[in-house]
């Protein structure tokens, strides 16, 4: 979940790019423009519907031409970093909720606002997505293309085997449930842990549903109080019971899972439950360990106040500002933010669509994806909160709190040790910025 915020296994070629007149970007003879669009988020049947989506793109608009370089997800946000700063070699890039605080502060995005103004699609935007394309300074660096709202992933069959009647609602249940399904004699395991990688999003997240009556919804991070989340006394509680489902509930080798290996971990049959974002719908759909009937997803747990927090993560398509065609790549991103072609790229990466006519599509209001409507429906026990990507500090955040993770997990660092640092590194950050 938004450590796509995550890593997604992937095929391809390291990013090689090299600025040699029109045959990386710029201008043909003939008037035509060349644009060289850099994705991040990259797995070939992603790639391939981009592709597709910009052959259309390029029929309707015969004098723009566009080059598609998908690196390996694991290597594109160096790649980009190393490009950005030199002003060449690329137009249109993936922005992400926790890339677009450092790369507009380093002056590397273009602001669309202005751009945006006449763009008659701009209004069929959700309230959501026009909320996340402005950022706090009224700017418009990125377009999302759909938003990863994370649910419970769990197997039916596994649930009802144990004596379950229904799949669990609270973080104390998924404890319970996990710890009655595994059988590590059978290689069963209960829940599909993230240890590694990106495995803070889920410590922040299960915290958050545990002060859920306190939360500052504008930063998931605060309480209203102006204190951090770490702080809380329940902060504590939280993490001893997400300790015991590792401990109780999953696999051994899971302090080391990510993205790639915790979907895998469902989708071959060896776990009962995983937490992600619905992007593993369309996974799971070709999973030929397990059948339709045996999976279908659940609401985001809840905390003891029967609370829970939903961390809505995003990216989308922005604009370098080294760009020397900032037209034409404008009418790209509103190309891709609009009609048939946002929709198609929304349901077929499993997103929670941008446009108000999209959320209506029985598409999302069936089987899997029903959790989901559940969610919106009832936004006072499932409250929507922004976590503080944005922050220039993020991916720094980000690394350091994997690695607290792990030691945490590893009994190398105490609860107690871990949320008193983790509190006093956010605040310190958050004085900083008063000056």
């Amino acid at each position: 979940m938004l450590t796509r915020r995550r890593a997604v296994a992937a095929l391809g070629l390291a990013l090689t790019v090299t600025v040699s007149g029109c045959s990386a970007m710029g201008g043909g003879s003939d008037g035509t423009v060349r644009l060289q669009m850099v994705e991040s988020l990259t797995n070939p049947t992603r790639t391939a519907l981009l592709k597709d989506l910009l052959a259309d793109f390029e029929k309707q608009n015969p004098k723009i031409t566009v080059n598609l370089v998908s690196p390996p997800t694991a290597q594109a946000d160096q790649k980009l970093q190393q490009m950005l700063p030199s002003g060449s070699g690329v137009d249109v890039l993936e922005v992400r909720d926790q890339t677009v605080g450092p790369w507009s502060n380093n002056g590397w995005l273009h602001d669309m606002s202005k751009d945006l103004k006449s763009w008659p699609g701009w209004n069929d935007l959700t309230d959501k997505a026009r909320k996340a394309s402005t950022q706090n300074d009224g700017k418009t660096y990125f377009v999302p293309y759909g938003f990863y709202g994370a649910s419970l992933f769990y197997r039916k069959d596994l649930v009802a085997g144990a004596g379950f009647q229904a799949p669990p609602a609270s973080w104390d249940d998924l404890l319970k449930q996990s710890s009655a399904i595994q059988d590590k004699s059978k290689r069963r395991y209960g829940y599909a842990f993230r240890g590694g990688q990106g495995g803070f999003n889920n410590v922040t997240m299960l915290i958050g549903a545990y002060v859920a009556d306190r939360i500052d919804t504008s930063n998931a991070y605060k309480l209203k109080d102006g204190s951090s989340i770490f702080s809380a006394p329940e902060a504590s509680d939280a993490l001893d019971t997400y300790l015991k489902i590792f401990k109780q509930g999953a696999p051994p080798s899971s302090v080391a899972w990510s993205y790639p290996e915790m979907v895998e971990g469902f989708s071959n049959g060896s776990t009962a439950f995983l937490l992600q974002d619905p992007e593993v719908i369309a996974t799971l759909k070709e999973s030929k360990a397990l059948g339709a009937d045996q999976w279908t997803t659940a609401p985001l747990l809840k905390g003891p106040g029967g609370k829970a927090v939903q961390p809505l993560g995003t990216a989308g398509w922005g604009i370098a500002q080294g760009s020397k065609h900032k037209a034409e790549a404008v009418k790209l991103i509103e190309f891709l933010s609009q009609g048939e072609a946002s929709t198609t790229f929304a349901q077929k990466n499993s997103l929670v669509p941008i446009l108000k006519k999209a959320a209506e599509d029985p598409f999302y209001r069936t089987g899997a994806w029903a959790s989901y409507v559940t969610m919106a429906n009832s936004p006072d026990t499932y409250v929507d909160v922004t976590q503080p990507r944005d922050a220039p500090w993020f991916t720094e955040w980000s690394q350091k709190a994997d690695t607290d993770v792990q030691k945490l997990l590893l009994g190398k660092v105490t609860t107690k040790a871990l949320l008193a640092d983790w509190d006093a590194y956010w605040t310190a950050k958050w004085q900083s910025e008063k000056g």
